[in-house]
């Protein structure tokens, strides 16, 4: 069936626009419990969110549409995604939920859920609670109705979980760090969480006030923390999305490592410590070939899936491996975490420098990126991908990279954006197939 709502990770869209409103949430909270209802005890759902204004609004929404049939409601206040998954199964819940809107800016919002288990909605899953969002939903009545509160330690049992994923025998002492939390859900905890396992900290990003979340901060501008990096002779800086469940590296010299030469470094060294399972990586369709090069030349495989991190944790649970990610900065340690989780990537790094005793700059190079372009094409309305002449100059390109390269076009899933990316070896010919198939979407938008 057609998705209205549901789209690449959740429902997001324009704050009180007609995707997502005051009456959609309630609507998803009503048909999310009716979906998630079981047994004859009481159950219950984890809400968490951002530091976005609207993040209110939404909540409370949520709240009426949970306990209108008749869901305890428990409400954490501002906390990273990966930690609403986690409380999610800690508390034997039946569902999570995050308010976010990711990396957006702030007029931007969206519903994350989660199932019992902490991981992501199956498609089946959304599909179910779509079509019920379209029916009336069968309400409680007097003392079967929900009742709603909010917890004061959800803060502190998530700092000391993402601690208790680094090794007993690594310390951060001496090591000075540049947090930039993008004025996001992480602006207490992962300072908090880093600068107790003894790093001297330099927070930034850690004053939201409703308007400001990844406004010129986080991992989506990473000027003003390359900058900071290098003015405090930091030796890393860490840059998280709105909800923390990506991370962006900076190195000591100010220069940006993406999510591919993080999954290098991690599933390597978990593969000469015995951690890593699986024999290999599981990336999407962005990640680089160089990347899938590197992991080769040790004997490791890439698993490429379709862009988005819950592809990657399905393919990652059906094939058994335990660490996957996205280029764009997601990454999924399932040792340690059930989603995305920036903070805990960012202490794997950190465990990997402190073992070392390299700068990060040296480190964090793993491999020699193959040059790769991605641009995008907005459109209105219509299906550009579906003109012959998109399809022509999709398969002229493909021909003419051949085995040196690779093409992916692809929607966007959460913006109207045709997306169009190519890597090869020869950099001049990656350059002309992407504008010569941008134009034709052009053309034809």
């Amino acid at each position: 069936m057609g998705r209205t709502y549901f789209g690449t990770d959740g429902i997001r869209g324009r704050a009180n626009g007609k995707k997502l409103n005051a009456t959609v949430a309630m609507k998803v909270g009503q048909a999310a419990g009716r979906h998630f209802m079981r047994g004859d005890h009481k159950n219950r759902v984890v809400i968490g969110k951002d530091t976005r204004l609207s993040g209110y609004m939404m909540e409370h929404a949520l709240v009426a549409g949970f306990t209108s049939v008749g869901m305890d409601v428990i409400m954490t206040g501002p906390l990273p995604t990966p930690a609403v998954a986690m409380l999610t199964r800690e508390m034997r819940a039946e569902i999570g939920v995050m308010i976010s809107a990711s990396h957006n800016a702030y007029p931007d919002n969206g519903i994350k859920l989660f199932g019992p288990d902490g991981f992501k909605l199956s498609d089946e899953d959304e599909e179910a609670i779509e079509a019920a969002m379209a029916c009336e939903q069968k309400l409680a009545e007097g003392d079967a109705i929900g009742r709603a509160r909010r917890i004061d330690d959800a803060r502190g049992r998530y700092i000391h979980a993402v601690k208790q994923s680094l090794a007993d025998d690594v310390r951060l002492d001496g090591l000075k760090i540049v947090i930039d939390c993008a004025h996001g859900a992480a602006y207490n905890v992962t300072p908090t969480a880093v600068w107790e396992l003894g790093a001297d900290v330099v927070a930034m990003g850690v004053e939201p006030n409703g308007l400001n979340i990844n406004d010129g901060v986080g991992s989506t501008a990473l000027g003003a923390i390359q900058k900071r990096v290098v003015e405090e002779g930091a030796d890393l800086g860490i840059a998280l999305d709105g909800d923390a469940d990506r991370l962006i590296v900076i190195d000591e010299k100010g220069q940006k490592v993406d999510g591919d030469q993080i999954m290098a470094l991690i599933g390597s060294q978990w593969a000469r410590s015995g951690q890593l399972r699986g024999g290999g990586v599981v990336a999407t369709v962005m990640s680089n070939l160089g990347l899938e090069r590197f992991l080769e030349a040790q004997g490791l495989e890439l698993v490429r899936t379709k862009v988005g991190d819950r592809y990657v944790l399905e393919a990652m649970k059906a094939g058994g491996y335990n660490v996957g990610g996205e280029q764009s900065g997601h990454m999924i340690l399932l040792d340690h975490a059930t989603t995305g989780d920036g903070t805990v990537a960012a202490l794997q790094v950190l465990a990997a420098l402190v073992r070392s005793g390299r700068p990060a700059s040296e480190l964090l190079h793993q491999f020699d990126p193959v040059p790769q372009v991605l641009k995008n094409v907005r459109y209105e309305s219509g299906e550009p991908l579906d003109a012959q002449s998109v399809k022509d100059a999709i398969a002229a390109a493909r021909g003419e990279l051949g085995g040196s390269g690779r093409l992916v076009i692809r929607k966007s899933g959460t913006e109207p954006l045709i997306r169009v990316m190519a890597e090869g070896d020869d950099e001049t010919q990656v350059n002309r197939v992407v504008d010569e198939i941008c134009k034709t979407v052009e053309d034809a938008a």
